[in-house]
């Protein structure tokens, strides 16, 4: 896959493109994302998670209305928390107390004290979460997650390995031969949110790869 193809495929800026072409290559060979169709479904899940390859931590500036998709926020807290009448962002020790809520005692994470909800949030394209997948990761890529987690929002190259090694192990290779997008969806996220985007990420970059 070349530079234009990449760029036509994730609907990305020139510069976006370059800056990702490299690691996304790497990590495609490294973790078997070796088909057209393999390339097609992974780049899509992977542009939806990162906002188009821009994000790579996870936020927590949300509505009040919003942190309904979080059933470990209390209802009665959701109005403290959530973004305030003429906030554009919520502060980061407010986005620290939903993440420390939402995620507490969960995939090896501790309690909301503990502040690992905030600590392992999402990183890297794929929005690696929670201290066991992290854990996980560090493992297969060989680098220590756990307590340098920042490392998935601050390397691109392993920013995507990340995203590769979760595909992988995921067995999302093997429902990608099958063009069973939705069975890549559901093992990204379960609950199957954003489906209309990924699915329209996917139909952009099926065109772009094989066309």
């Amino acid at each position: 896959m070349d530079t234009e193809t990449f760029q036509r495929a994730a609907s990305l800026s020139p510069a976006l493109a370059e800056r990702w072409i490299s690691a996304i290559t790497a990590a495609a060979d490294e973790f078997d994302i070796n088909t057209p169709a393999r390339l097609a479904a992974w780049l899509a899940q992977m542009g939806h998670e990162s906002g188009g390859f821009r994000l790579l931590s996870e936020s927590f500036n949300y509505a009040p209305d919003a942190l309904k998709i979080f059933s470990r926020i209390p209802a009665g807290m959701r109005s403290q928390l959530g973004r305030q009448p003429g906030e554009t962002t919520v502060p980061i020790a407010r986005q620290q107390q939903i993440a420390n809520l939402a995620y507490a005692g969960r995939f090896g994470n501790g309690d909301a004290a503990s502040g690992d909800g905030w600590r392992y949030r999402g990183r890297g394209l794929k929005q690696v979460t929670f201290k066991d997948n992290y854990l996980d990761a560090g493992r297969a890529l060989g680098v220590d997650l756990v307590n340098d987690p920042d490392q998935l929002a601050t390397d691109d190259r392993l920013a995507a390995r990340s995203a590769g090694w979760y595909w992988k192990s995921r067995g999302c290779n093997e429902a990608a031969d099958r063009r069973d997008f939705d069975a890549c969806t559901r093992a990204i996220n379960p609950a199957m949110d954003g489906k209309p985007g990924r699915d329209a990420r996917y139909k952009t970059c099926c065109d772009a790869l094989l066309k």
